[in-house]
């Protein structure tokens, strides 16, 4: 399409897909023969009909140039977003065969979508970095005050919990089991803190995660303890920890500040989900500000989140951080053309620089897991069982995270690699490197290891 400058590779189009199943699935209707009456138009939108299992056809459509991403309209029954109807559909558009010709019209049943989608957005789009005004804002006011006391009270008896276990010596956690830490989280959930919640929840699986488990339970609860230290102290901090420390906390933030514009391009897509929420981390670098950032997108439990941007496009684009001591998260604001091919990569680093970073970091988030980094001219290899990304006059080296070493991402690398030296995007952290796009040596084309 003229807009998108050129069509989307496979690779993009299937890391839209919301799992493995719904992937497969796309990927055996990728192809011309279930599809008709398809079509593209300039402005965005993909459509076509699927022969099903019933008599009547599948309509399928996309609005590729939506403000928040691609989003799908889709005739079958399924609950997945994007539906294996949708990944099929621009798979076929993306093999660029024809199939689906360019340049069209809509017919009334897609453009009907198209223009209710679209008049919707704009209805609910407020500038970037103005947050909603409140209704009442003596009542939000009031309300932020009761949860405020509502935390304070969670926080100090959390602390008191604390200080009983290390009394008791470790052994007694051991004992006492997953049990006691779930009544504690389930504690913090009338706290209305879930960031503290989420943090004593992970207490309870570590005394039964083998060998050295004592170290990290004191090393974890030193972290809760000084978060909630934090936020019974939160006054005296210096305004970014502060704020690092209410989201750490679990209180909702608006982006601020003024909007950044940049070619951003994506640098890595991928979901984790829990038994309530499935959460997307989409990564971008500025390719003028020199700047990593993260957008964050939610869904419901089982449902992909609505915000998808395929790996090694490029979108020029206005974000808003969000405050706190790293402004990684950001939000995605106006965006002032449409998604493009990316014709480069972003700079990399040594690994033993990776590191240093990822120290600095923690000066200002004292609980940041990890950090995002580019590393350039690094070798997969295996030394002693552990695998590595070595630099490739074999220096210095980082070990892969133990999540990473059991992912088929890992033989994607491998394979990539081949002993060769790569550019590698992902996150350094203290558990490893977890490796999440690579670009093989002398190409522009990344691919996604998620």
């Amino acid at each position: 399409m003229t807009q998108q400058g050129v069509r989307w590779k496979a690779d993009q189009v299937l890391a839209l897909a919301p799992d493995a199943p719904s992937r497969k699935a796309g990927s055996k209707l990728g192809v011309a023969g279930p599809w008709s009456e398809a079509g593209s138009s300039d402005d965005g939108a993909v459509w076509g009909l699927c022969k099903g299992s019933g008599s009547k056809p599948y309509r399928t459509v996309v609005d590729i140039a939506g403000s928040a991403g691609p989003a799908y309209k889709c005739s079958c029954p399924s609950r997945k977003f994007p539906c294996k109807h949708a990944l099929g559909l621009l798979l076929v558009w993306a093999g660029a065969d024809g199939t689906v010709p360019e340049g069209g019209e809509p017919p009334p049943w897609a453009e009907e979508w198209l223009a209710s989608r679209r008049k919707r957005t704009e209805t609910e789009q407020s500038p970037p970095g103005t947050p909603r005004a409140a209704a009442d804002p003596e009542a939000a006011r009031r309300r932020a005050e009761r949860r405020a006391e509502r935390i304070t009270a969670g926080a100090t008896e959390l602390e008191q919990r604390l200080s009983d276990l290390l009394r008791g010596g470790t052994a007694a956690a051991e004992q006492a089991g997953y049990g006691l830490w779930e009544e504690t989280a389930a504690r913090m959930v009338d706290a209305q803190a879930p960031g503290l919640a989420a943090r004593a929840r992970e207490l309870g699986a570590i005394p039964s995660s083998g060998p050295g488990w004592p170290a990290r339970l004191l090393e974890e609860c030193a972290l809760l303890h000084l978060l909630t230290q934090g936020w019974l102290h939160r006054d005296r901090l210096p305004p970014d920890l502060a704020a690092t420390v209410r989201s750490r906390v679990g209180l909702p933030t608006q982006p601020e500040g003024p909007p950044t514009r940049d070619r951003w391009l994506v640098l890595a897509q991928y979901d984790t989900a829990d038994s309530r929420l499935t959460t997307r981390r989409i990564w971008l670098y500025g390719t003028e500000s020199d700047r990593t950032a993260l957008l964050l997108s939610y869904g419901a439990a089982g449902r992909a989140p609505e915000l998808a941007l395929p790996v090694g496009l490029v979108l020029d684009a206005e974000v808003i951080a969000y405050p706190g001591a790293a402004q990684l998260r950001v939000d995605l604001g106006e965006q002032f053309t449409a998604p493009a091919p990316a014709t480069h990569r972003p700079p990399g680093i040594r690994t033993e620089e990776a590191v240093v970073r990822y120290g600095e970091a923690l000066r200002d988030d004292p609980w940041l897991e990890s950090w995002p980094v580019t590393l350039s001219e690094v070798i997969s290899a295996e030394h002693e069982g552990t695998w590595q990304l070595t630099d490739s006059d074999g220096t210095t080296a980082l070990p892969l995270s133990p999540p990473a070493t059991s992912r088929p991402g890992l033989w994607r690398l491998i394979a990539l690699s081949g002993g060769m030296p790569l550019t590698v995007f992902g996150e350094c952290g203290h558990q490893g490197f977890t490796p999440l796009t690579a670009w093989p040596k002398d190409s522009q084309e990344p691919v996604s290891l998620c």
